[in-house]
This record gives C-alpha cells, sequence and structure tokens, in this order.
C-alpha cells in the first residue's frame, strides 16, 4: 500500500538528514527539498479520493514524518 509515497517519503528524510550536503551547497539541498516536497504533494492531489482521512489529513498538513509512520504501519513495516 502506497509503496511509491512510502519512498518519496523516505527520500525527503535523507535529503533533510544529509548535513554534509546543507553544508556544501545549502541551496542545492534546499532545491532537492523543495522538489521531493512537491512530488509528495502531487501525489496526494492525484489520489485525493482514495487515501484515508488520516493520511490525507497529515499530507495536508505536511506532517511528513507522521504520514511516513502511517504508512509504514500500514504495510507492516
Amino acid at each position: 500500500m502506497h509503496d511509491d509515497l512510502i519512498q518519496l517519503l523516505r527520500h525527503r528524510e535523507a535529503v533533510i538528514a544529509d548535513h554534509a550536503w546543507r553544508d556544501r551547497d545549502a541551496a542545492g539541498q534546499l532545491a532537492a527539498l523543495r522538489e521531493v516536497s512537491e512530488k509528495i504533494s502531487a501525489w496526494a492531489e492525484a489520489r485525493q479520493p482514495q487515501i484515508d482521512p488520516r493520511l490525507r489529513h497529515y499530507l495536508a498538513n505536511s506532517s511528513f514524518a507522521k504520514a511516513l509512520s502511517h504508512c509504514e504501519t500500514a504495510n507492516g513495516a
């Protein structure tokens, strides 16, 4: 369930966690963060009617860590 979203959310976390990248190229890291965040928003918009209300709430409020936890729990991860 929502494996593509999980991948996007994990990628976003990896971008944020890459402190060496931030120190070396803050603008590049910010651009990558913006790009993956836009992909997450587009994913949610395209699937609005199919996703459960709690996940929709997390995504609408940019609570991406909660969204990832919700998806992983639903997947049994």
